[in-house]
């Protein structure tokens, strides 16, 4: 299933462009989250990192770059965009395939020492509450003390009127930027589906279907819930740090 590096590197340009329709202010947010997780491990040499969802390692390339140290594990169920991972971002990131929070789905990021950041970014929405509750605990006993929990995605408001608002203020954002003229999402998957370079990995998707074609049906909590299920698992301080319309970047605290 080996991929070439121009076309890793064409698809990955691609899914650049298509998720600024969906993530507010995109480069912004990662920016944040590289900056927290910069403050938090400073002075440690060698921090170890997990990237959960961590897709074609949009996340993982740009934190490799400003930790060039670290050591990073980037986790995803799907085997696509594993590979488009593993060959346009190969030295960011150690990748694991694997569906976070399946039983045992900790073991497989093989590490060696506790963690001192876990991040996420536009990945954990489609996880329920007990499952999510499940691998925010998995997390706490991953953590050493003082590590973090960053987590970039849409947070809807517990207020629906104030829940509107802030999906109007995302969307005139995006519509200024001029983000909405990239592809969308399925206009992406039904390119990739086309390319025969990546038949094989299309195909392996799809058979993964029943396990990760799920994962859109699932309702996106509040940030007050998530807010809450961190508490419950250990975190010390959770809040926060960076809102743009439903578009945050929370932050717990080991």
């Amino acid at each position: 299933m080996g991929l070439s590096l121009a076309t890793a590197e064409r698809w990955v340009e691609r899914w650049e462009r298509q998720q600024q329709r969906y993530a507010v202010d995109r480069e912004e947010r990662f920016t944040v989250i590289a900056d927290v997780v910069e403050q938090a491990l400073a002075g440690r040499s060698r921090p170890s990192i997990v990237d959960l969802g961590c897709g074609p390692g949009s996340l993982a390339a740009r934190l490799a770059r400003r930790l060039p140290d670290a050591d990073i594990v980037g986790v995803d169920m799907d085997p696509l965009l594993l590979e488009l991972a593993r060959t346009h971002h190969a030295d960011a990131a150690r990748y694991v395939d694997a569906v976070i929070g399946e039983d045992g789905w900790a073991r497989t990021l093989g590490l060696d020492r506790p963690l001192d950041a876990a991040v996420s970014t536009t990945a954990l929405h489609y996880l329920d509450a007990d499952t999510l509750r499940r691998t925010y605990r998995e997390l706490a006993a991953l953590l050493r003390p003082g590590g973090v929990l960053v987590n970039g995605d849409h947070f809807p408001h517990d207020d629906s009127a104030l829940a509107a608002l802030a999906g109007c203020v995302g969307r005139r954002h995006a519509a200024r930027r001029d983000d909405f003229a990239h592809e969308d999402w399925a206009s992406w998957w039904t390119a990739v589906a086309k390319d025969p370079e990546l038949a094989d990995l299309v195909a392996e998707r799809d058979r993964r279907q029943p396990r990760s074609g799920a994962t859109d049906s699932a309702p996106n909590l509040t940030l007050a819930a998530h807010q809450r299920l961190l508490r419950q698992a250990g975190f010390g301080h959770v809040g926060v740090v960076w809102q743009y319309g439903d578009s945050h970047v929370v932050v717990a605290v080991r």
